[in-house]
């Protein structure tokens, strides 16, 4: 079983920029598909951001597409979401997970590890 720690999170102007981090335990979260989602108030959780296993394969909401980069580190089992041109819409906790599988997917379901999340609030 993998543990995920979030960190990062804060409070910034729109226009701001934050990294988020996503620190892994476990020798496993190398191997799959790692990402990002998002829950606002009253929403559902939704995706933003996938890698693959090796991070040479990613894939992004069309909100965030542009302004958000999704990255990876194996060797410090740690995964990344660069966040830029931040909007008041981008307020939500953030959380990684990670995907039991190889294949890029969006579906929360697919993803059984989850960490705790981290707050991000863009103000306007």
């Amino acid at each position: 079983q993998v543990q995920l720690v979030e960190s990062g999170g804060g409070l910034v102007q729109a226009g701001g920029s934050l990294r988020l981090s996503c620190a892994a335990s476990g020798r496993t979260f190398s191997s799959y598909v790692m990402g990002w989602f998002r829950q606002a108030p009253g929403k559902e959780r939704e995706f933003v951001a996938a890698i693959s296993w090796n991070g040479g394969s990613t894939y992004y909401a069309e909100s965030v597409k542009g302004r958000f980069t999704i990255s990876r580190d194996n060797a410090k089992n740690t995964g990344y979401l660069q966040m830029m041109s931040l909007k008041p819409e981008d307020t939500a906790v953030y959380y990684c997970a990670r995907s039991d599988y190889r294949t890029l997917s969006t579906m929360k379901e697919d993803f059984h590890s989850w960490g705790q999340g981290t707050q991000v609030t863009v103000s306007s």
